[in-house]
């Protein structure tokens, strides 16, 4: 008879940031914690790629319109001159949170590392760029962790984006960010901070 207990920990072992015995910690909750919250959590799971898409603009998950847009790509009250470029979607929701920033974003949906791997959506950058000049694109922020792969990212993208330097401004967050620090787990006043002070790059 296989062990159920053991193949849901395996399962969730699998999530970012969570190791073997975290994930037994979880199945164990699950096991713990009445029906209702399990059917409810459950249903969640079942049904949140019907309810949850890409968004064509941006590119990060989320509930989206009748014409594939999130809420910030729908949102015409946003500024079209600027375009953030930010790793994975927690970043963009970091930089919500902050309330400082009203543009608009691209989500690349990863680092490239030092050793040559990792996958950045670069087609879908330079798209999402030429469609933004169209609509007054004027500055290009690149938001990237302080961490050597957001860096080598940001180098990349730096590369990408060459040919648009006569036309567009391009910038990196100042660094209220420490060395090595996540975007993701910045709070909203050190980003505040970084984005405020942002610099050419």
């Amino acid at each position: 008879m296989r062990d159920q207990i053991e193949e849901l920990s395996a399962l969730l072992a699998r999530f970012p940031g969570v190791g073997p015995r975290q994930a037994r910690r979880f199945a164990y909750y699950l096991l713990a914690t009445n029906q209702g919250e399990r059917a409810k959590l459950a249903a969640l799971i079942t049904s949140i790629a019907d309810n949850v898409r890409q968004c064509k603009d941006c590119y990060r998950f989320a509930a989206t319109d009748n014409e594939g847009r999130c809420n910030y790509c729908a949102d015409a009250s946003r500024d079209d001159s600027m375009l953030m470029v930010l790793e994975k979607d927690q970043d963009l929701l970091a930089v919500e949170r902050a309330g400082t920033y009203r543009g608009r974003y691209f989500v690349l949906g990863g680092v490239l590392t030092l050793s040559g791997k990792g996958v950045i959506r670069e087609r879908e950058l330079m798209k999402a760029i030429d469609m933004r000049i169209v609509r007054g694109l004027k500055e290009i922020v690149l938001a990237l962790s302080a961490t050597s792969e957001g860096e080598h990212t940001a180098d990349r993208v730096s590369e990408l984006i060459l040919p648009y330097r006569d036309r567009l401004h391009i910038s990196t967050l100042g660094r209220g960010l420490s060395t090595g620090s996540e975007l993701e787990y910045a709070d909203a006043a050190t980003l505040a901070g970084a984005l405020q002070n942002r610099k050419e790059s």
